[in-house]
């Protein structure tokens, strides 16, 4: 299925492998089925495994990059630019260490020349289909985003200056969040006097969910679910109580679970997410704020009497924000500034410390399993009994 072009033409690396992307000159031959969407999040509920995604994201975010990695696609074609310099973005990085040919910048107009369900080939740095070069671009190798990584990096300092000024600007717009302006609905779910665990689909939330998941056994939290946060507690076995968002990035499935629903509308009350859940049947409560859906999340928790509130793969950093294609994070800042007293943010928290068990431990449990038999065996006359007939049975088999 991958030789299209001869094999003395084609580097062996590439075919059937999941080795990192390291040299310029490469000759790639492999043909896929095209699935195509400008909104990453929208295709890789489409994929299946050996897919080629055709995308159009500029920057292209590690979580999205983890998704299309998930969905185990051949290769990725982006109409955009993965990293345009303006902040050190990790998506391509995550999608060529996972072995995965990341076509970059071959074009919008990709977008109107293959359709969803071509058989596509992608020979070299061309894009193929029916026979004609439909589109060209560059393929992103380790060194070629190293590259584009440090000169980002130097770029990072003008990024941050753009971006504090939007903080500040936005934070006396949307200061209403934390002057208690925000008129809450009421909610059959109780969280007065409860701890509350919200969720929302970033950065290593399996992994934290997992390190985590004596903390949930144990104190029985209110399970909060933002947009696709909602999917990440079910992927876990957690059934959450509540799902807060736009709606636009959870599946029916999760939304047909029974969790209380309750629509991040925009400030003037418009609220596009809602049009899908009544068309499903549902009918979810409407809470018009500015801000980011968990930053509401938040603040929902903390008026309703929250006694702790933890929060997994939230959005606090520039890097973040600038990855979700926001200027600022105004909303994000008022909102833990207001409930930072009950908030503990256990994004990140399993790389932490990754425990592992070691010949040496091993060894010991080994030894004090052998020790507490011999106890056992030298205080019980029956074991004692036993263990002399089972040693002469073996004395009489061996003709000892």
């Amino acid at each position: 299925m991958l030789a299209l072009l001869p094999k003395s033409l084609i580097k062996s690396d590439w075919v059937g492998r999941h080795d990192s992307i390291s040299t310029e000159s490469l000759h790639i031959a492999l043909r896929g089925t095209a699935k195509v969407d400008r909104r990453t999040k929208d295709l890789v509920k489409r994929l299946k495994p050996g897919d080629i995604a055709v995308i159009d994201h500029a920057d292209l975010d590690q979580v999205a990059a983890e998704s299309l990695v998930k969905a185990r696609v051949r290769a990725v074609i982006n109409a955009s630019k993965s990293i345009s310099g303006r902040y050190p973005n990790l998506g391509p990085r995550t999608i060529v260490e996972a072995g995965i040919i990341l076509l970059d910048e071959v074009g919008s107009a990709v977008m109107q020349d293959i359709a969803e369900g071509d058989l596509i080939e992608i020979i070299n740095q061309d894009v193929i289909h029916d026979g004609q070069v439909v589109a060209s671009g560059t393929i992103m190798t380790a060194d070629r985003i190293t590259e584009l990584m440090d000169a980002a990096e130097a770029n990072l300092a003008d990024e941050l200056d753009k971006f504090i000024q939007n903080t500040l600007d936005f934070a006396v717009r949307e200061k209403d969040l934390i002057l208690g302006r925000m008129e809450l609905p009421e909610l059959h779910t109780v969280i007065a006097g409860k701890h509350v665990l919200i969720v929302v689909r970033g950065h290593y939330y399996r992994e934290d969910l997992s390190t985590i998941s004596s903390y949930i056994r144990e104190m029985k939290p209110v399970l909060v679910g933002v947009d696709g946060g909602a999917d990440a507690l079910l992927e876990c076995g957690y059934l959450p109580d509540i799902i807060i968002g736009d709606m636009d990035s959870i599946t029916d499935e999760a939304l047909r679970c029974g969790a209380e629903l309750i629509v991040h509308a925009y400030s003037d009350g418009r609220a596009p997410g809602l049009e899908r859940l009544q068309k499903m049947g549902l009918e979810p409560l409407v809470l018009p704020a500015p801000g980011t859906s968990e930053d509401v999340a938040l603040l929902l928790a903390y008026e309703k009497g929250a006694a702790l509130i933890v929060a997994v793969g939230t959005h606090s950093n520039m890097i973040d924000f600038l990855e979700k294609g926001r200027k600022g994070m105004a909303s994000t800042f008022l909102s833990r500034l207001k409930v930072g007293s009950i908030l503990v943010d256990a994004k990140g928290v399993s790389m932490l410390y990754r425990g592992r068990m070691s010949a040496r431990y091993l060894l010991w449990i080994g030894l004090a399993a052998a020790l507490t038999m011999v106890i056992i065996i030298g205080k019980s006359d029956l074991m004692r009994q036993y263990f002399e007939l089972l040693w002469m049975k073996i004395r009489i088999i061996l003709g000892l």
